[in-house]
């Protein structure tokens, strides 16, 4: 249910970028705005990062097989860094395009452009809390990404509001305001890069930052008749799941069996409780050792 979620959400991402590279372009085009047509370069780049998310989501949702015993949940981050890149990309080439205009006396933006950018700002906003809400409830770090990209999207058209404003209301002599705006948000897109590119660092790498699902298992493992306390557990995440491994302490004079039906229901429990668990290691130990 999840991986459906998750894919739907991107195909509303792609089209949605899709719709507003043809209005930012054309009013850019026609409005004499950079910072518009900047914001359709960043749309472009939106699409293309999304498509790759999409792509990402389809491909770690597979099954484990002999050769992935722990599925293909990489495949999402693996697009994460993608989008990353595009973010990168996208603020680069505004950034050098700003420069380049800033340096060359041109036409002031027209007045209509604000009207356009005040209805992108409203919807990119709001793309962007329903794409991160959708990450949430899909455990998804490369939809995540994407909502950022929504994100970025609406602080560019706000830069581009602010810089045709200021061209439009000061008027002679403060014409580039409109591109200074647009190399400002290059900036704040590399910063949306980077708050993105750290905890996928920490995932990929298999940092033990997942306490919250730690303390829920332990209170989890509370409840589960004959398990006297869990330690030494390690939690990685793959895609949009995790997989744990714990120590399961149980009473040194229970027979193989009895301890192994204990590790059972404790996973059965964990897996129950918390479906975004795709599967739980159990090695079981005694509590004390009798001579």
């Amino acid at each position: 249910m999840s991986s459906r979620t998750a894919i739907r959400t991107s195909i509303f991402s792609i089209f949605g970028n899709l719709a507003f590279v043809i209005v930012k372009g054309t009013a850019g085009v026609l409005g004499n705005s950079y910072a518009l047509i900047a914001d359709a370069i960043e749309s472009t780049a939106d699409v293309f990062s999304s498509i790759l998310v999409l792509v990402g989501l389809k491909y770690s949702t597979k099954p484990a097989d002999e050769n992935h015993p722990y599925g293909h949940g990489r495949f999402e981050t693996i697009s994460t860094f993608a989008v990353i890149g595009f973010l990168v990309i996208s603020a680069t080439v505004i950034a050098y395009e700003s420069i380049q205009n800033i340096k060359t006396p041109h036409e002031g933006p027209k007045a209509f452009t604000l009207i356009v950018l005040g209805g992108i700002i409203i919807f990119k906003e709001l793309s962007f809390q329903y794409v991160l809400r959708k990450s949430k409830e899909t455990n998804s770090s490369s939809l995540k990404a994407d909502a950022w990209h929504h994100r970025s999207d609406a602080i560019t058209s706000v830069m581009a509001f602010i810089g045709i404003s200021i061209a439009l209301f000061m008027g002679e002599g403060y014409e580039a305001a409109d591109d200074v705006a647009a190399l400002i948000a290059s900036g704040i897109i590399i910063y949306n890069a980077y708050k993105i590119f750290k905890p996928i660092i920490s995932e990929i790498s298999d940092e033990q930052i997942y306490d919250e699902v730690i303390q829920q298992i332990k209170k989890i493992s509370q409840k589960v008749d004959g398990a006297l306390a869990v330690e030494k557990m390690h939690v990685r995440k793959m895609g949009m799941v995790y997989y744990v491994d714990l120590h399961l302490i149980v009473n040194a004079n229970l027979s193989v069996m009895e301890g192994h039906t204990i590790a059972h229901n404790l996973k059965d429990a964990v897996r129950k409780q918390m479906p975004e668990i795709a599967d739980v290691l159990i090695h079981v130990e005694p509590d004390r050792v009798k001579v």
